[in-house]
Protein backbone atom coordinates (compact mmCIF):
# COMPACT_ATOMS: atom_id res chain seq x y z
CA UNK A 1 0.00 0.00 0.00
CA UNK A 2 3.09 2.28 -0.14
CA UNK A 3 4.03 2.98 -3.75
CA UNK A 4 6.47 5.86 -3.50
CA UNK A 5 9.93 5.37 -4.95
CA UNK A 6 12.94 5.12 -2.68
CA UNK A 7 14.86 8.40 -2.39
CA UNK A 8 18.20 6.59 -2.74
CA UNK A 9 17.75 3.80 -5.30
CA UNK A 10 14.36 4.78 -6.86
CA UNK A 11 13.05 1.23 -6.36
CA UNK A 12 9.57 0.34 -5.09
CA UNK A 13 10.38 -2.61 -2.83
CA UNK A 14 9.30 -1.83 0.70
CA UNK A 15 9.29 -3.80 3.94
CA UNK A 16 8.30 -3.03 7.52
CA UNK A 17 10.61 -2.74 10.53
CA UNK A 18 9.63 -3.93 14.00
CA UNK A 19 8.80 -0.31 14.82
CA UNK A 20 6.29 -0.10 11.97
CA UNK A 21 8.42 2.06 9.63
CA UNK A 22 9.02 1.40 5.95
CA UNK A 23 12.48 0.34 4.75
CA UNK A 24 13.75 -0.36 1.24
CA UNK A 25 14.63 -4.02 0.70
CA UNK A 26 17.01 -3.08 -2.11
CA UNK A 27 19.23 -0.50 -0.38
CA UNK A 28 17.98 -0.87 3.25
CA UNK A 29 17.08 2.81 3.51
CA UNK A 30 14.70 3.45 6.44
CA UNK A 31 12.08 6.19 6.06
CA UNK A 32 10.18 8.16 8.66
CA UNK A 33 6.86 6.98 7.23
CA UNK A 34 4.88 4.47 9.30
CA UNK A 35 2.16 2.09 8.26
CA UNK A 36 -1.49 2.76 8.98
CA UNK A 37 -3.17 -0.36 10.39
CA UNK A 38 -6.86 -1.01 10.22
CA UNK A 39 -7.97 -3.28 13.06
CA UNK A 40 -11.64 -4.31 12.87
CA UNK A 41 -11.38 -6.80 15.72
CA UNK A 42 -10.74 -4.16 18.33
CA UNK A 43 -13.70 -1.77 17.76
CA UNK A 44 -16.13 -2.15 14.89
CA UNK A 45 -16.21 0.56 12.24
CA UNK A 46 -13.14 2.27 13.65
CA UNK A 47 -9.74 3.03 12.20
CA UNK A 48 -6.72 3.06 14.50
CA UNK A 49 -3.39 4.54 13.52
CA UNK A 50 -0.66 2.94 15.66
CA UNK A 51 2.71 4.61 15.72
CA UNK A 52 5.34 2.84 17.79
CA UNK A 53 6.45 5.88 19.74
CA UNK A 54 8.21 3.76 22.32
CA UNK A 55 10.41 1.98 19.78
CA UNK A 56 11.19 5.25 18.00
CA UNK A 57 12.25 6.83 21.29
CA UNK A 58 14.35 3.85 22.13
CA UNK A 59 16.16 3.91 18.78
CA UNK A 60 16.93 7.62 19.08
CA UNK A 61 18.21 7.51 22.63
CA UNK A 62 19.92 4.14 22.31
CA UNK A 63 18.22 2.79 25.45
CA UNK A 64 17.15 -0.42 23.70
CA UNK A 65 14.17 -2.62 24.43
CA UNK A 66 12.39 -3.13 27.71
CA UNK A 67 13.76 -6.04 29.72
CA UNK A 68 13.49 -7.31 33.26
CA UNK A 69 16.13 -8.41 35.73
CA UNK A 70 14.82 -11.98 35.75
CA UNK A 71 15.35 -12.10 31.97
CA UNK A 72 18.95 -11.05 32.46
CA UNK A 73 19.54 -13.87 34.94
CA UNK A 74 17.77 -16.18 32.53
CA UNK A 75 20.32 -15.40 29.84
CA UNK A 76 23.15 -15.97 32.33
CA UNK A 77 21.74 -19.39 33.20
CA UNK A 78 21.40 -20.22 29.52
CA UNK A 79 25.05 -19.33 28.84
CA UNK A 80 26.22 -21.35 31.84
CA UNK A 81 24.13 -24.37 30.87
CA UNK A 82 25.50 -24.26 27.31
CA UNK A 83 29.06 -24.12 28.68
CA UNK A 84 28.41 -27.13 30.91
CA UNK A 85 26.91 -28.98 27.97
CA UNK A 86 30.09 -28.26 26.01
CA UNK A 87 32.07 -29.78 28.90
CA UNK A 88 30.18 -33.06 28.50
CA UNK A 89 27.10 -32.66 30.68
CA UNK A 90 24.00 -34.29 29.18
CA UNK A 91 21.63 -31.92 27.29
CA UNK A 92 18.85 -32.92 29.68
CA UNK A 93 20.43 -30.63 32.26
CA UNK A 94 19.57 -27.45 30.35
CA UNK A 95 16.36 -28.31 28.53
CA UNK A 96 14.57 -30.21 31.28
CA UNK A 97 16.08 -29.99 34.77
CA UNK A 98 17.44 -26.43 34.90
CA UNK A 99 14.49 -25.10 32.93
CA UNK A 100 12.04 -26.70 35.39
CA UNK A 101 13.93 -25.33 38.40
CA UNK A 102 14.04 -21.83 36.92
CA UNK A 103 10.36 -21.83 35.99
CA UNK A 104 9.44 -23.04 39.47
CA UNK A 105 11.58 -20.27 41.00
CA UNK A 106 9.88 -17.58 38.87
CA UNK A 107 6.50 -18.87 39.95
CA UNK A 108 7.38 -19.21 43.63
CA UNK A 109 8.94 -15.74 43.72
CA UNK A 110 5.92 -14.36 41.81
CA UNK A 111 7.95 -12.97 38.96
CA UNK A 112 6.21 -14.98 36.22
CA UNK A 113 3.67 -17.75 35.59
CA UNK A 114 1.33 -16.13 38.11
CA UNK A 115 -0.94 -13.14 38.58
CA UNK A 116 1.12 -10.04 39.34
CA UNK A 117 0.66 -9.12 43.04
CA UNK A 118 -1.93 -6.37 43.28
CA UNK A 119 0.10 -4.36 45.78
CA UNK A 120 3.03 -3.93 43.41
CA UNK A 121 0.78 -2.91 40.52
CA UNK A 122 -1.08 -0.32 42.58
CA UNK A 123 2.19 1.04 43.94
CA UNK A 124 3.64 1.44 40.47
CA UNK A 125 0.49 3.05 39.08
CA UNK A 126 0.20 5.45 42.00
CA UNK A 127 3.73 6.70 41.43
CA UNK A 128 3.18 7.14 37.71
CA UNK A 129 -0.24 8.80 38.15
CA UNK A 130 -0.94 8.37 34.47
CA UNK A 131 -3.10 6.00 32.49
CA UNK A 132 -1.60 3.65 29.95
CA UNK A 133 -2.13 4.22 26.24
CA UNK A 134 -2.30 1.35 23.79
CA UNK A 135 -0.82 3.51 21.03
CA UNK A 136 2.32 4.45 22.98
CA UNK A 137 3.00 1.11 24.63
CA UNK A 138 6.06 -0.67 23.19
CA UNK A 139 6.09 -4.40 22.83
CA UNK A 140 7.92 -6.24 25.59
CA UNK A 141 10.35 -8.89 24.39
CA UNK A 142 9.88 -12.41 25.64
CA UNK A 143 13.17 -14.22 26.25
CA UNK A 144 11.97 -17.25 28.17
CA UNK A 145 12.18 -19.47 25.09
CA UNK A 146 15.94 -18.87 24.95
CA UNK A 147 16.41 -21.24 27.86
CA UNK A 148 14.18 -24.02 26.59
CA UNK A 149 14.15 -25.58 23.14
CA UNK A 150 10.38 -25.96 23.27
CA UNK A 151 8.24 -22.82 23.21
CA UNK A 152 4.99 -24.57 24.06
CA UNK A 153 5.21 -23.63 27.73
CA UNK A 154 4.35 -20.01 27.03
CA UNK A 155 6.00 -16.70 27.81
CA UNK A 156 6.34 -14.64 30.95
CA UNK A 157 2.77 -13.87 31.96
CA UNK A 158 3.20 -10.28 33.04
CA UNK A 159 0.46 -7.67 32.86
CA UNK A 160 1.08 -5.24 29.97
CA UNK A 161 -0.23 -2.29 31.91
CA UNK A 162 2.17 -3.16 34.71
CA UNK A 163 5.07 -3.34 32.23
CA UNK A 164 4.20 0.07 30.83
CA UNK A 165 3.79 1.64 34.27
CA UNK A 166 7.04 0.09 35.46
CA UNK A 167 8.80 1.57 32.45
CA UNK A 168 7.51 5.04 33.27
CA UNK A 169 8.36 4.55 36.92
CA UNK A 170 11.92 3.57 36.01
CA UNK A 171 12.25 6.65 33.80
CA UNK A 172 10.88 8.93 36.53
CA UNK A 173 13.37 7.77 39.16
CA UNK A 174 16.51 9.77 39.75
CA UNK A 175 18.80 6.73 39.53
CA UNK A 176 19.12 5.40 35.99
CA UNK A 177 18.71 1.72 35.15
CA UNK A 178 18.80 -0.09 31.82
CA UNK A 179 16.26 -2.68 32.94
CA UNK A 180 12.64 -1.89 33.70
CA UNK A 181 12.71 -3.04 37.32
CA UNK A 182 16.40 -2.56 38.19
CA UNK A 183 15.81 0.14 40.79
CA UNK A 184 12.82 -1.58 42.39
CA UNK A 185 14.69 -4.89 42.41
CA UNK A 186 17.32 -3.46 44.74
CA UNK A 187 14.76 -1.56 46.83
CA UNK A 188 12.50 -4.54 47.54
CA UNK A 189 12.52 -6.18 50.95
CA UNK A 190 12.63 -9.82 49.95
CA UNK A 191 13.32 -11.54 53.26
CA UNK A 192 10.42 -13.90 52.67
CA UNK A 193 11.75 -15.04 49.27
CA UNK A 194 15.16 -15.59 47.76
CA UNK A 195 16.36 -12.67 45.69
CA UNK A 196 18.28 -13.79 42.62
CA UNK A 197 22.00 -12.97 42.59
CA UNK A 198 24.95 -13.95 40.43
CA UNK A 199 26.25 -16.57 42.92
CA UNK A 200 22.78 -18.10 42.87
CA UNK A 201 23.13 -18.85 39.16
CA UNK A 202 25.92 -21.24 40.12
CA UNK A 203 23.68 -22.66 42.85
CA UNK A 204 21.06 -23.39 40.18
CA UNK A 205 23.65 -25.11 37.99
CA UNK A 206 25.03 -27.20 40.85
CA UNK A 207 21.51 -28.17 41.93
CA UNK A 208 20.78 -29.40 38.40
CA UNK A 209 24.09 -31.28 38.26
CA UNK A 210 23.35 -32.91 41.61
CA UNK A 211 19.87 -33.89 40.48
CA UNK A 212 21.36 -35.67 37.46
CA UNK A 213 24.28 -37.05 39.54
CA UNK A 214 26.74 -35.68 37.01
CA UNK A 215 30.47 -36.30 37.70
CA UNK A 216 31.19 -32.67 38.57
CA UNK A 217 31.66 -31.60 42.17
CA UNK A 218 30.99 -28.09 43.43
CA UNK A 219 34.71 -27.38 43.79
CA UNK A 220 35.24 -28.36 40.14
CA UNK A 221 32.32 -26.21 39.03
CA UNK A 222 33.78 -23.15 40.78
CA UNK A 223 37.25 -23.90 39.41
CA UNK A 224 35.88 -24.03 35.87
CA UNK A 225 34.28 -20.65 36.55
CA UNK A 226 37.59 -19.13 37.69
CA UNK A 227 39.40 -20.61 34.69
CA UNK A 228 36.85 -19.02 32.35
CA UNK A 229 35.25 -22.20 31.02
CA UNK A 230 31.85 -21.30 32.50
CA UNK A 231 30.52 -17.72 32.03
CA UNK A 232 30.24 -15.82 35.30
CA UNK A 233 32.60 -12.85 35.48
CA UNK A 234 31.55 -10.16 32.98
CA UNK A 235 28.95 -12.51 31.54
CA UNK A 236 26.67 -9.54 30.85
CA UNK A 237 28.84 -8.54 27.90
CA UNK A 238 27.22 -11.46 26.07
CA UNK A 239 23.78 -9.90 26.46
CA UNK A 240 22.00 -8.99 23.20
CA UNK A 241 22.66 -5.48 21.97
CA UNK A 242 19.04 -4.51 22.54
CA UNK A 243 19.36 -5.29 26.27
CA UNK A 244 21.19 -2.19 27.47
CA UNK A 245 22.93 -2.66 30.80
CA UNK A 246 23.80 0.41 32.84
CA UNK A 247 23.17 2.18 36.12
CA UNK A 248 21.86 -0.02 38.91
CA UNK A 249 21.98 -3.08 36.66
CA UNK A 250 25.73 -3.12 37.17
CA UNK A 251 25.24 -3.73 40.90
CA UNK A 252 23.16 -6.78 40.04
CA UNK A 253 25.13 -8.37 37.20
CA UNK A 254 28.65 -6.97 37.59
CA UNK A 255 30.79 -9.36 39.70
CA UNK A 256 34.16 -8.31 41.09
CA UNK A 257 34.97 -11.28 43.31
CA UNK A 258 35.48 -15.01 42.92
CA UNK A 259 32.56 -17.28 43.85
CA UNK A 260 32.77 -18.70 47.37
CA UNK A 261 32.17 -22.41 47.97
CA UNK A 262 30.20 -22.00 51.19
CA UNK A 263 27.92 -19.29 49.79
CA UNK A 264 27.06 -21.22 46.63
CA UNK A 265 26.43 -24.43 48.60
CA UNK A 266 24.23 -22.77 51.21
CA UNK A 267 22.19 -20.96 48.57
CA UNK A 268 21.68 -24.26 46.75
CA UNK A 269 20.22 -25.77 49.92
CA UNK A 270 17.97 -22.74 50.43
CA UNK A 271 16.82 -22.92 46.82
CA UNK A 272 15.98 -26.61 47.04
CA UNK A 273 13.88 -25.97 50.15
CA UNK A 274 12.28 -22.82 48.68
CA UNK A 275 11.21 -24.70 45.56
CA UNK A 276 9.77 -27.58 47.63
CA UNK A 277 11.77 -30.10 45.64
CA UNK A 278 11.34 -33.78 46.48
CA UNK A 279 14.11 -36.09 47.60
CA UNK A 280 16.98 -36.01 45.11
CA UNK A 281 17.97 -39.18 43.21
CA UNK A 282 19.87 -41.62 45.41
CA UNK A 283 23.67 -41.37 45.62
CA UNK A 284 24.67 -45.04 45.44
CA UNK A 285 28.12 -46.63 45.54
CA UNK A 286 28.23 -46.58 41.73
CA UNK A 287 27.79 -42.78 41.55
CA UNK A 288 30.77 -40.51 41.05
CA UNK A 289 29.82 -38.47 44.13
CA UNK A 290 30.10 -41.48 46.46
CA UNK A 291 33.10 -41.16 48.84
CA UNK A 292 34.62 -44.42 47.58
CA UNK A 293 34.66 -43.09 44.02
CA UNK A 294 35.89 -39.60 44.90
CA UNK A 295 38.65 -41.01 47.11
CA UNK A 296 40.11 -42.78 44.07
CA UNK A 297 40.27 -39.48 42.20
CA UNK A 298 41.85 -37.51 45.04
CA UNK A 299 44.35 -40.28 45.88
CA UNK A 300 45.53 -40.19 42.27
CA UNK A 301 45.73 -36.41 42.23
CA UNK A 302 47.55 -36.28 45.58
CA UNK A 303 50.08 -38.85 44.29
CA UNK A 304 49.37 -41.26 47.14
CA UNK A 305 49.64 -45.09 47.03
CA UNK A 306 46.72 -47.00 45.54
CA UNK A 307 46.62 -49.29 48.58
CA UNK A 308 45.24 -46.41 50.65
CA UNK A 309 41.90 -46.84 48.87
CA UNK A 310 41.24 -50.06 50.83
CA UNK A 311 41.64 -48.07 54.03
CA UNK A 312 39.38 -45.23 52.91
CA UNK A 313 36.67 -47.76 52.03
CA UNK A 314 37.01 -49.33 55.49
CA UNK A 315 36.60 -45.94 57.19
CA UNK A 316 33.59 -45.04 55.01
CA UNK A 317 31.90 -48.35 55.82
CA UNK A 318 32.81 -48.20 59.52
CA UNK A 319 31.12 -44.85 60.20
CA UNK A 320 28.28 -45.24 57.67
CA UNK A 321 28.97 -42.15 55.55
CA UNK A 322 28.59 -44.24 52.39
CA UNK A 323 24.94 -45.04 53.06
CA UNK A 324 22.35 -43.81 50.58
CA UNK A 325 20.28 -42.01 53.21
CA UNK A 326 23.33 -40.13 54.46
CA UNK A 327 24.50 -39.00 51.00
CA UNK A 328 21.17 -38.23 49.32
CA UNK A 329 19.87 -34.67 49.64
CA UNK A 330 16.40 -34.24 51.13
CA UNK A 331 15.44 -30.54 50.80
CA UNK A 332 13.99 -28.97 53.92
CA UNK A 333 15.03 -31.85 56.21
CA UNK A 334 16.83 -30.07 59.06
CA UNK A 335 17.57 -33.26 60.98
CA UNK A 336 20.21 -34.46 58.51
CA UNK A 337 23.57 -32.82 57.89
CA UNK A 338 24.00 -31.65 54.31
CA UNK A 339 26.92 -33.42 52.64
CA UNK A 340 29.74 -31.66 50.81
CA UNK A 341 30.87 -34.61 48.75
CA UNK A 342 34.30 -33.41 47.66
CA UNK A 343 35.29 -32.12 51.12
CA UNK A 344 34.03 -35.32 52.75
CA UNK A 345 36.18 -37.51 50.48
CA UNK A 346 39.28 -35.38 51.10
CA UNK A 347 38.68 -35.56 54.86
CA UNK A 348 38.45 -39.36 54.74
CA UNK A 349 41.91 -39.48 53.12
CA UNK A 350 43.32 -37.17 55.79
CA UNK A 351 41.93 -39.38 58.56
CA UNK A 352 43.48 -42.48 56.94
CA UNK A 353 46.85 -40.73 56.74
CA UNK A 354 46.59 -39.89 60.44
CA UNK A 355 45.70 -43.50 61.25
CA UNK A 356 48.73 -44.85 59.42
CA UNK A 357 51.33 -42.08 59.78
CA UNK A 358 49.99 -40.14 62.80
CA UNK A 359 51.16 -36.83 61.23
CA UNK A 360 52.65 -35.48 64.46
CA UNK A 361 55.92 -34.23 62.86
CA UNK A 362 57.82 -37.18 64.34
CA UNK A 363 56.33 -40.62 63.71
CA UNK A 364 55.91 -40.18 59.93
CA UNK A 365 59.61 -39.29 59.56
CA UNK A 366 60.65 -42.39 61.53
CA UNK A 367 58.54 -44.56 59.22
CA UNK A 368 60.05 -42.76 56.22
CA UNK A 369 63.61 -43.51 57.36
CA UNK A 370 62.65 -47.15 57.89
CA UNK A 371 61.11 -47.37 54.39
CA UNK A 372 64.19 -45.73 52.87
CA UNK A 373 66.46 -48.39 54.38
CA UNK A 374 64.18 -51.17 53.18
CA UNK A 375 64.18 -49.73 49.64
CA UNK A 376 68.00 -49.69 49.57
CA UNK A 377 68.19 -53.37 50.46
CA UNK A 378 65.07 -54.34 48.53
CA UNK A 379 65.65 -57.02 45.89
CA UNK A 380 62.03 -57.89 45.19
CA UNK A 381 61.41 -54.82 42.99
CA UNK A 382 58.43 -53.26 44.82
CA UNK A 383 59.13 -49.96 46.54
CA UNK A 384 57.97 -49.06 50.04
CA UNK A 385 56.18 -45.75 50.41
CA UNK A 386 58.46 -43.01 51.78
CA UNK A 387 56.52 -40.16 53.34
CA UNK A 388 59.54 -37.84 53.29
CA UNK A 389 60.21 -38.29 49.59
CA UNK A 390 56.51 -37.93 48.80
CA UNK A 391 56.42 -34.70 50.80
CA UNK A 392 59.36 -33.22 48.87
CA UNK A 393 58.00 -34.16 45.44
CA UNK A 394 54.43 -32.99 46.07
CA UNK A 395 55.48 -29.81 47.87
CA UNK A 396 57.64 -28.76 44.91
CA UNK A 397 54.79 -29.25 42.43
CA UNK A 398 52.30 -27.63 44.80
CA UNK A 399 54.49 -24.53 45.24
CA UNK A 400 54.88 -24.17 41.47
CA UNK A 401 51.15 -24.49 40.80
CA UNK A 402 50.23 -22.21 43.70
CA UNK A 403 52.60 -19.52 42.46
CA UNK A 404 51.17 -19.81 38.96
CA UNK A 405 47.64 -19.51 40.34
CA UNK A 406 48.53 -16.45 42.44
CA UNK A 407 50.11 -14.74 39.42
CA UNK A 408 47.08 -15.42 37.24
CA UNK A 409 44.75 -13.98 39.86
CA UNK A 410 46.98 -10.93 40.34
CA UNK A 411 47.04 -10.26 36.59
CA UNK A 412 43.34 -10.81 36.10
CA UNK A 413 41.58 -7.83 34.50
CA UNK A 414 38.30 -7.34 36.32
CA UNK A 415 37.09 -4.75 33.83
CA UNK A 416 35.41 -6.28 30.84
CA UNK A 417 36.09 -5.35 27.24
CA UNK A 418 32.62 -3.86 26.92
CA UNK A 419 32.51 -0.35 28.48
CA UNK A 420 30.06 0.20 31.31
CA UNK A 421 28.36 3.44 32.30
CA UNK A 422 26.07 4.40 35.16
CA UNK A 423 24.15 7.09 33.28
CA UNK A 424 23.44 8.10 29.71
CA UNK A 425 25.09 11.48 30.26
CA UNK A 426 28.46 9.84 30.99
CA UNK A 427 28.27 7.38 28.10
CA UNK A 428 30.33 9.46 25.65
CA UNK A 429 32.99 10.17 28.29
CA UNK A 430 33.28 6.51 29.24
CA UNK A 431 33.59 5.39 25.62
CA UNK A 432 36.20 8.02 24.88
CA UNK A 433 38.19 7.17 28.02
CA UNK A 434 37.99 3.46 27.24
CA UNK A 435 39.29 3.98 23.74
CA UNK A 436 42.15 6.06 25.10
CA UNK A 437 43.08 3.31 27.57
CA UNK A 438 43.08 0.68 24.82
CA UNK A 439 45.30 2.81 22.61
CA UNK A 440 47.77 3.43 25.44
CA UNK A 441 47.86 -0.27 26.30
CA UNK A 442 48.63 -1.16 22.70
CA UNK A 443 51.38 1.45 22.47
CA UNK A 444 53.07 0.45 25.73
CA UNK A 445 52.71 -3.20 24.74
CA UNK A 446 54.62 -2.60 21.51
CA UNK A 447 57.32 -0.59 23.29
CA UNK A 448 57.84 -3.13 26.07
CA UNK A 449 57.53 -6.12 23.78
CA UNK A 450 55.06 -7.78 26.12
CA UNK A 451 53.75 -11.15 25.05
CA UNK A 452 50.03 -11.65 24.71
CA UNK A 453 48.35 -13.82 27.26
CA UNK A 454 48.21 -17.44 26.23
CA UNK A 455 44.86 -19.02 25.52
CA UNK A 456 43.19 -20.71 28.44
CA UNK A 457 44.02 -24.42 28.65
CA UNK A 458 41.45 -27.10 28.04
CA UNK A 459 39.40 -27.98 31.14
CA UNK A 460 40.57 -30.99 33.10
CA UNK A 461 39.37 -32.77 36.22
CA UNK A 462 42.98 -33.14 37.40
CA UNK A 463 45.13 -30.17 38.37
CA UNK A 464 48.16 -32.28 39.33
CA UNK A 465 49.04 -35.25 37.12
CA UNK A 466 51.52 -38.01 37.91
CA UNK A 467 52.63 -40.70 35.48
CA UNK A 468 54.03 -44.07 36.51
CA UNK A 469 56.10 -44.06 33.33
CA UNK A 470 58.38 -41.36 34.74
CA UNK A 471 61.83 -42.72 35.56
CA UNK A 472 62.60 -40.08 38.20
CA UNK A 473 60.48 -41.87 40.80
CA UNK A 474 58.08 -38.95 41.25
CA UNK A 475 54.95 -41.16 41.03
CA UNK A 476 53.98 -43.04 44.21
CA UNK A 477 50.78 -44.74 43.02
CA UNK A 478 52.29 -48.21 42.92
CA UNK A 479 54.27 -47.98 46.15
CA UNK A 480 53.57 -50.45 48.94
CA UNK A 481 52.42 -49.85 52.53
CA UNK A 482 53.86 -53.11 53.89
CA UNK A 483 56.48 -51.27 55.90
CA UNK A 484 53.86 -49.63 58.13
CA UNK A 485 51.30 -52.44 58.40
CA UNK A 486 51.10 -55.62 60.44
CA UNK A 487 48.78 -58.60 60.23
CA UNK A 488 46.50 -59.12 63.21
CA UNK A 489 43.68 -61.67 63.35
CA UNK A 490 43.80 -62.07 59.59
CA UNK A 491 43.54 -58.33 58.96
CA UNK A 492 46.17 -55.76 58.12
CA UNK A 493 46.36 -53.13 60.84
CA UNK A 494 48.55 -50.10 61.37
CA UNK A 495 51.72 -50.49 63.38
CA UNK A 496 50.89 -47.13 64.91
CA UNK A 497 48.71 -47.67 68.03
CA UNK A 498 48.19 -43.96 68.77
CA UNK A 499 45.92 -41.26 67.37
CA UNK A 500 45.40 -37.60 68.19
CA UNK A 501 42.10 -35.77 67.74
CA UNK A 502 41.58 -32.43 66.05
CA UNK A 503 39.18 -31.47 68.85
CA UNK A 504 37.74 -33.23 71.87
CA UNK A 505 34.33 -31.59 71.58
CA UNK A 506 32.60 -30.39 68.43
CA UNK A 507 31.18 -26.88 68.27
CA UNK A 508 27.65 -25.95 67.27
CA UNK A 509 27.95 -25.41 63.53
CA UNK A 510 24.91 -23.12 63.40
CA UNK A 511 26.33 -20.78 66.06
CA UNK A 512 30.06 -20.86 65.28
CA UNK A 513 29.94 -21.60 61.57
CA UNK A 514 32.45 -24.41 62.10
CA UNK A 515 32.50 -27.73 63.91
CA UNK A 516 36.04 -27.05 65.13
CA UNK A 517 38.41 -24.09 65.14
CA UNK A 518 41.59 -24.33 63.11
CA UNK A 519 44.80 -22.34 63.49
CA UNK A 520 47.99 -23.42 61.77
CA UNK A 521 50.20 -22.79 64.80
CA UNK A 522 48.14 -25.20 66.93
CA UNK A 523 48.70 -28.24 64.72
CA UNK A 524 51.70 -30.21 63.37
CA UNK A 525 53.22 -29.02 60.11
CA UNK A 526 52.71 -32.40 58.41
CA UNK A 527 49.00 -32.20 59.12
CA UNK A 528 48.86 -28.64 57.87
CA UNK A 529 50.67 -29.60 54.66
CA UNK A 530 48.15 -32.35 53.91
CA UNK A 531 45.27 -29.93 54.53
CA UNK A 532 46.95 -27.33 52.29
CA UNK A 533 47.33 -29.88 49.51
CA UNK A 534 43.62 -30.70 49.45
CA UNK A 535 42.79 -27.07 50.06
CA UNK A 536 44.55 -26.25 46.79
CA UNK A 537 42.85 -29.09 44.92
CA UNK A 538 39.40 -28.04 46.12
CA UNK A 539 40.10 -24.26 46.17
CA UNK A 540 38.70 -23.86 49.69
CA UNK A 541 40.03 -22.86 53.08
CA UNK A 542 41.83 -25.60 55.12
CA UNK A 543 39.43 -24.98 58.01
CA UNK A 544 36.53 -26.54 56.05
CA UNK A 545 38.48 -29.76 55.53
CA UNK A 546 39.48 -29.70 59.20
CA UNK A 547 35.78 -29.54 60.13
CA UNK A 548 35.00 -32.69 58.17
CA UNK A 549 38.06 -34.43 59.62
CA UNK A 550 36.86 -33.74 63.15
CA UNK A 551 33.35 -34.93 62.28
CA UNK A 552 34.72 -38.23 60.91
CA UNK A 553 36.98 -38.69 63.93
CA UNK A 554 34.08 -38.30 66.34
CA UNK A 555 32.06 -40.85 64.40
CA UNK A 556 35.04 -43.21 64.29
CA UNK A 557 35.99 -42.93 67.96
CA UNK A 558 32.54 -42.21 69.37
CA UNK A 559 32.58 -44.90 72.07
CA UNK A 560 36.06 -44.05 73.34
CA UNK A 561 35.24 -40.33 73.43
CA UNK A 562 32.01 -40.97 75.33
CA UNK A 563 33.85 -43.03 77.97
CA UNK A 564 36.56 -40.36 78.30
CA UNK A 565 34.08 -37.50 78.69
CA UNK A 566 32.09 -39.51 81.24
CA UNK A 567 35.26 -40.28 83.21
CA UNK A 568 36.29 -36.60 83.25
CA UNK A 569 32.82 -35.61 84.46
CA UNK A 570 33.07 -38.07 87.36
CA UNK A 571 36.49 -36.70 88.35
CA UNK A 572 35.18 -33.13 88.42
CA UNK A 573 32.33 -34.15 90.72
Amino acid sequence: DFNERCAQCSEVNWGLTDGGRYYCKSCHNVTERTREVVNTDFITNSRIQTISKGSRKQEKTGIGCEWYVCEGFQLVLKKQAEALEALGVCPQMKDEVLYSFWRCYLQKSKQAYCNRPAGETVKALSVCESSTDVDSEPERPSLLHLLSLSESEGDLQTDCSFASSMSKLSESTSVYSGSVDGSLYLMKNQKEKLRMTMPMTLSFCYMALLWLREPITLSELLRFVVEGHIPYLNVFQHFPEKMKLCGLDLKIFCVESWPVYEEVHNKMLELAAFLDLPRFPDITDSCFLHPDMLCIKYLMEANLPDELHNWTCRVVKKIGIGEVDFLTLVPGNKSTRKVKYDILAAAVIVVVLKLLFLLDDRYEWLLSDFAEERNKNNEEGGLYFEFKKWYEVVKHSLDVEQKKLDEERAKYLWRCEKPLFYSVKNKSKVLKRRQMVVNLQNQFGKLSGSVRRAEKPNPSSFQLSWSEENTDGSCFHGHSLKGILQEKCGLLTAMNPDYWLGTVKLCNEKLCGHLAHYREVDFPQSYHFVLSLFSFLLRIQPSYIHDEVCMIEHKLFNKKLYKKLKYNTVLRK
